[in-house]
């Protein structure tokens, strides 16, 4: 079976459900795509700064929003970040794995990571900017994905 995960917030609470839920899926033994589009994308931004060649706006943008998933927050309730510190808190007292701990098993479990190349482009980031190992691709790469599968999700 094949499942597909469109990552279109960048909410770290978002985000994790939707790496547990590619995680639960690839360890049934299904095939899952996730495709990183808009806000999502700034969960696979590396943390540290890639010097390269932006207009004025590109370089607006990548300072305005998070570097990587220790830097996103909460939907709710997030007060300047405060809230996102307590989750994490929380997280870890219940023993629940970190995002980036999620993230590790899902390549390992061999999840498909694809970065939707019209959201950088508008968005401004270059792919150095990006982790590495993954794909670039379109909306219409993801639909092919999606048309040969029995879950599609939007989170």
């Amino acid at each position: 079976m094949k499942k597909t995960i469109i990552v279109f917030s960048g909410d770290l609470d978002k985000v994790m459900a939707s790496f547990i839920i590619a995680n639960g899926a690839a360890a049934m033994g299904d095939e899952v795509t996730m495709f990183f589009t808009f806000w999502g994308l700034n969960a696979l931004r590396k943390p540290e700064r890639i010097p390269t060649k932006k207009s004025f706006m590109e370089k607006m943008f990548g300072w305005m929003m998070p570097k990587g998933v220790n830097k996103l927050g909460i939907s709710k309730m997030n007060f300047g970040g405060l809230g996102a510190v307590m989750m994490k808190k929380i997280m870890q007292q219940k023993q629940v794995e970190s995002l980036q701990s999620l993230m590790e098993t899902a390549r390992m479990l061999g999840v498909k990571f694809i970065a939707c190349t019209m959201s950088m482009d508008v968005m401004g980031f270059k792919p150095e900017e990006l982790i590495d190992g993954l794909e670039f691709a379109g909306v219409a790469s993801y639909l092919g994905e999606a048309d040969q599968a029995n879950v599609n999700l939007f989170i």
